[in-house]
């Protein structure tokens, strides 16, 4: 793979040399237009200078040194601590990359008494458990402070069983809850391969070998389960891990590193190897044609036809493609499979599949995944939690970019019914219970779970007013979705409405995208017991609001009911709409 590590690298390089200089003298970071700071660049820029020190041992690049620059952002970010509670993970690692013992540590001889002291109470200090990267910082800072001789203990193995605990007692399946206390619990987005992935980077810092290898096969355990669900998200186009929180740039940077991680620590196994490498030229592709400008060489996550989290400015994703790159480059060195014997072809295959992530007496999470070669559509539909946030990126319905879109960290009742009453939303999301999949007529594939009680859009499960069952019915020619609600008490409903979203794939970047041709989703309401009807199609193409990871959404169609309902106890209420989507690559 040495074709590809040669190719991470020069992208690294093209990447630094256009945010370089965004670092002020003093180590501060200035800000793109029309963005405002996060306040934690500084660590991240440092990590990724530290991987561009580790790949290439270069002190001095273009007219920067390395190592200056590593201790100004460092010295600014300890002075000047952001609010959130994981930047001291990268400040760890960012040390450790340049040397694990503080004597030959170039950085930290550049830092001040001061500095020192500063990074002695950041890295004892306890992370924030609640929030999703509290234990991969801590591991690392742990790491840090035994490799830099900061503390006597080494509490780095303690903090590795509590996270592999924390997996165990949040899902039944060994997955990483990244919930923060708000809502229903059970968020199982791409955040799982964040953690690992960083702890696993962590761990390869660590100068106690052999404590690393008593503690490898249980991380692996956990790691293999998101390993073995990668290739059955994968899309023809290389897309990956649509749904949840860091959708977009960052679940491919996640998905690839994971993947090239388990290739150099040979956790799979030889005949598996070929189809894991054409996982990673893919995902790397689609990396490298949605969000890589061609003509600059940099990184592009936001601009006028698509946004990305709030959570991450553009100096910060740059910075963190950067450290991605070189990690893959320098891991791929590593490697000692040659990618040029490997037959080059799809990763995408056919099939359907019902991942349960947690099952208990209360509730159940899990995600379905529904693949058609013959249209090249990767449905993932989620039942999970949304950390109480209240968007359309955890909603439960089939998340296909180009296809059946959604705004990025903005709430539209996305392909359900949202049910207004006595001021409270109520939409068939976050959990279900007795998820199951079956067989239809003609060989279609059913998902199917159910709702005890209804749910608010901030995730609060309201008792006694009534219960849902969710219906989706996938075959080559025609999806349907149907929702069946009885009513416990005599209910009024005040508003109804069901969004359909009509987006297109980026006009600059990307290549063989899927999107909608003339027909566009044919959505047809096939049964209505409650009276919807079509409202005025919305333009929304030149709202910031309505843009997604991949592309500008540019029409709401809006299915709604704007007079109150009264809903009856112990009567079925049935909405089915079909859809016979008219996909097409562009």
């Amino acid at each position: 793979m040495q074709n590809f590590a040669e190719q991470c690298l020069d992208i690294a390089r093209s990447i630094s040399v256009h945010n370089l200089g965004y670092i002020n003298k003093d180590g501060s970071i200035q800000s793109v237009e029309h963005e405002n700071s996060t306040g934690d660049e500084a660590a991240h820029i440092a990590f990724a200078l530290g991987e561009y020190y580790r790949l290439t041992h270069e002190i001095n690049f273009s007219d920067y040194n390395i190592i200056d620059l590593a201790a100004k952002v460092i010295g600014f970010q300890v002075a000047n601590p952001p609010k959130n509670s994981d930047w001291g993970g990268y400040i760890a690692l960012a040390l450790l990359s340049f040397g694990a013992v503080k004597e030959r540590n170039p950085v930290w001889e550049q830092l001040s008494e001061e500095v020192h002291g500063r990074l002695d109470s950041l890295l004892i200090r306890r992370p924030d458990l609640k929030h999703n990267n509290g234990f991969a910082c801590a591991i690392a800072k742990s790491v840090a402070r035994h490799g830099l001789r900061l503390a006597k203990r080494d509490d780095t193995w303690k903090w590795v069983d509590r996270f592999l605990a924390y997996c165990d007692e949040h899902s039944t399946s060994g997955f990483f809850d990244s919930g923060n206390g708000q809502g229903t619990g059970g968020n199982f987005d791409v955040k799982g391969l964040s953690n690992l992935s960083f702890i696993r980077q962590a761990l390869h810092l660590h100068t106690d070998n052999f404590a690393l290898e008593r503690k490898l096969p249980s991380l692996r355990t956990h790691a293999e389960k998101y390993i073995r669900l990668i290739p059955d998200l994968i899309r023809e186009d290389g897309t990956c891990w649509v749904y949840g929180d860091n959708a977009g740039a960052y679940a491919q940077m996640y998905c690839i590193s994971v993947v090239i991680q388990a290739l150099r620590d040979n956790w799979i196994a030889p005949d598996k190897q070929s189809l894991y490498v054409n996982v990673v030229l893919d995902l790397f592709q689609k990396f490298f044609c949605h969000y890589i400008d061609q003509e600059h060489g940099y990184m592009v996550i936001r601009d006028g036809e698509r946004s990305s989290g709030t959570e991450y400015s553009s100096i910060r994703a740059n910075f963190d493609a950067m450290r991605y790159l070189c990690q893959w480059s320098r891991l791929a060195r590593k490697s000692t499979i040659n990618a040029g014997r490997i037959r080059r072809v799809s990763a995408f295959k056919g099939g359907n599949r019902l991942v349960i992530f947690d099952k208990n007496i209360k509730k159940e999470n899990g995600l379905f995944i529904y693949r058609d070669p013959k249209t090249g559509l990767n449905l993932q539909l989620p039942l999970i939690g949304g950390n109480g946030q209240g968007n359309s990126d955890s909603l439960a319905f089939p998340h296909c970019p180009g296809v059946f879109d959604w705004p990025t960290e903005k709430y539209l009742p996305i392909l359900q019914p949202e049910f207004t009453i006595e001021g409270k939303r109520y939409i068939p999301s976050y959990y279900g219970k007795k998820l199951s999949t079956g067989l239809g007529s003609r060989s279609a594939i059913i998902f199917t779970y159910e709702q005890p009680e209804l749910i608010t859009v901030e995730e609060e499960i309201v008792p006694g007013i009534g219960n849902c069952r969710v219906t989706w019915t996938f075959s080559e020619e025609k999806i349907i979705s149907e929702f069946l609600y009885i009513m416990k008490e005599r209910v009024r409903v005040d508003r109804l409405q069901y969004i359909i979203a009509l987006s297109a794939p980026h006009s600059i970047y990307g290549a063989n995208n899927l999107a909608l041709d003339e027909r566009s989703l044919g959505a047809v309401v096939e049964h209505d017991d409650m009276l919807l009807r079509w409202q005025e199609i919305r333009e929304v193409g030149e709202d910031p609001d309505y843009r997604s990871c991949y592309g500008k959404i540019h029409y709401l169609q809006e299915l709604s009911r704007r007079h109150p309902l009264i809903m009856h106890p112990g009567q079925p209420y049935r909405l089915v709409i079909s859809f016979t989507p008219d996909v097409i690559r562009i």
